[in-house]
């Protein structure tokens, strides 16, 4: 018998912060799409329920497109069992928008929910508020157990907040797995000599604080034993590439650094780059230059500069020129010393006789 989990697909993200109207109504739509993928693979693989553990919407109010989607891909599989289990994004959501509710559709409340598949216990219960709630979870150490949640785990006993899951009160009741949702990178760990605790992590990455492999879990149970395996599923990766660019004193030398650091991505991904390292004030760092000669060469890429100015002030202390006095002059401002850095570096240039672009 076979399960999947999932959980945080956030359908009907607005994500326009990061990359764009244009881009953001592309990803929105593989989004869905990813979701799709999910339930043709649960059909292959002939799964008897998709275990949803929170966040299956992004907000309360979600666009046509995407209600039809979830109703139809439920609708027209009718082998497979949805258990969907609230998050704390979408627990005010109601996708069926006055439908009537699909047999094999089943979702949880406030207390906790049984769902059984011969030898095997399916649990849930959409908040975690106090001890009473970990209390109450009846288990049968004879069955295959396996419990829902959404949360933040803790391994204290804190149980006084919904969105904390403490782990030590679900140890020693014969749960064989948990999954979980709410934390978007892929985690599994031990939670007692019976039992892991899993989360499945996002599908699909929708912005740099979620880089990495996304995907989803096969759990399958076989002879009263569970196992499971990780299986990606994003349309695209995003990765974050930190490139030294200390020593690199032309646009080139520092375009062939970051061409290097990011020869293994595929163009369909996402990237971004922050440069990282020291550099001279005649270091030629340009940006514009910089996405122009990368254009094109994948799906989105930006760009971040945590790369430091390199300057021995030293050399001004006792300078008689305006390049002296300028530096010197800012030194002893208020200023933070990242200000500082990009205020010497301009100015030192604009004495020069160079062109700016700021």
């Amino acid at each position: 018998m076979k399960f999947i989990h999932c959980a945080d697909l956030h359908l009907d993200s607005k994500l326009e912060s990061n990359i764009g109207k244009e881009k953001a109504k592309e990803r929105r739509n593989e989004i869905l799409l990813t979701f799709e993928r999910i339930v043709h693979f649960a059909a292959e693989e002939e799964v008897s329920a998709i275990l949803i553990a929170g966040d299956l919407f992004d907000t309360k109010n979600i666009a046509a497109k995407a209600r039809n989607l979830v109703w139809d891909l439920i609708t027209s599989h009718p082998q497979i069992d949805f258990l969907y289990l609230k998050g704390n994004h979408d627990w005010k959501t109601n996708f069926l928008d006055g439908r009537e509710i699909p047999v094999n559709f089943k979702g949880f409340g406030l207390d906790w929910q049984e769902y059984q598949y011969g030898d095997v216990s399916i649990f849930g219960k959409e908040t975690m508020e106090d001890d009473a709630n970990y209390a109450s979870l009846i288990t049968e150490p004879s069955r295959v157990n396996i419990v829902m949640l959404h949360g933040q785990e803790v391994r204290s006993n804190i149980k006084d907040d919904a969105g904390l899951i403490a782990l030590p009160a679900l140890r020693n009741r014969n749960i064989d797995y948990l999954a979980l949702g709410h934390i978007h990178t892929y985690k599994k760990e031990t939670l007692d000599e019976r039992g892991i605790y899993c989360y499945s992590g996002c599908p699909e990455g929708r912005g740099f604080d979620e880089c990495g492999e996304k995907g989803i879990v096969l759990i399958e149970v076989k002879e009263g034993k569970v196992s499971e395996h990780f299986v990606p599923m994003a349309t695209r990766t995003l990765h974050e590439v930190k490139v030294d660019i200390t020593g690199q004193e032309t646009a080139t030398d520092i375009l062939r650094a970051v061409d290097k650091a990011v020869a293994y991505i595929p163009a369909k991904d996402m990237v971004k780059v922050v440069l990282t390292g020291y550099y001279t004030v005649d270091a030629e760092k340009d940006f514009n230059y910089f996405n122009q000669a990368m254009e094109g060469r994948f799906y989105f890429l930006k760009w971040k500069d945590s790369s430091r100015l390199s300057i021995d002030y030293r050399e001004y202390e006792n300078m008689v020129s305006l390049k002296g006095e300028f530096v010197r002059t800012v030194m002893n401002g208020k200023e933070t010393e990242e200000e500082k850095e990009q205020m010497i570096l301009l100015g030192i240039r604009a004495l020069s006789g160079e062109d700016l672009e700021v």
